[in-house]
């Protein structure tokens, strides 16, 4: 387990897993269920669905984002059910790959930042540990 702030920097300790853990994507999960499960393991950052891709190190338009209420089965193109493997290390860029190429949801990670959720855009390339270590 990595910790993602000391108490020398005045924030509180969080854990960050390091170990890979399985997110299981089914057509019957809810867009909600997934975000809060991943959440619970990166507390400073969340994912947000869409409607449309997007390319690396672009941003998704708020108007594409989907209603968190709706099953996978109603907005994704892939419809193969299985464990994605998540873990500290892997970066931002390949995790939205990932849930694109294997299950054809479209996502963005958000980092919190304040009180306002930041697009993940120009930091793709750091691990959801290295996000999440920067999220306040």
């Amino acid at each position: 387990m990595l910790i993602s702030k000391s108490k020398m920097d005045g924030h509180p300790l969080v854990p960050v897993h390091d170990k890979s853990t399985n997110m299981l994507i089914s057509d019957d999960k809810r867009l909600i269920d997934i975000q809060k499960e991943f959440s619970t393991k990166f507390p400073y950052l969340k994912l947000e669905f869409y409607a449309s891709e997007h390319g690396s190190l672009e941003g998704s338009p708020a108007s594409a984002q989907l209603d968190l209420q709706q099953t996978v089965r109603e907005v994704r193109s892939i419809h193969d059910e299985g464990d994605l493997s998540i873990n500290g290390h892997v970066k931002v860029s390949t995790l939205e790959e990932n849930f694109s190429r294997k299950y054809g949801l479209n996502v963005q990670v958000f980092r919190k930042s304040g009180s306002i959720w930041l697009q993940t855009i120009s930091t793709d390339e750091w691990s959801l540990a290295e996000q999440n270590r920067a999220g306040v």
